[in-house]
């Protein structure tokens, strides 16, 4: 079984022209910076709810805007943009 990483895919799809923004918990930004990803997006979220609680559409609103927002402004390759707000439960 061969094993592919996020990163690994974003940086194949950008050099076919296709610019990407990978997000991902902070808990994996120490394996995710030394791949030198193009542009990458963490928040303080547990594993499996990269974007936020279920329901939380506010905050999933938040990041996918915040990584659109990267997308467009980022002037170089490798750049980190950490989103610092805690994960809520929303009721």
């Amino acid at each position: 079984m061969c094993h592919v990483s996020v990163g690994h895919i974003a940086r194949l799809l950008e050099a076919e022209g296709i610019p990407t923004v990978v997000i991902a918990v902070k808990a994996f930004l120490p394996r995710l910076e030394p791949m030198k990803i193009p542009r990458l997006v963490t928040t303080n979220h547990p594993m499996g709810r990269t974007l936020g609680a279920p329901g939380d559409r506010e905050r999933q609103r938040a990041v996918i805007v915040a990584a659109l927002r990267l997308l467009e402004t980022a002037t170089r390759g490798g750049t980190i943009l950490e989103l610092n707000e805690p994960y809520r439960i929303t009721a």
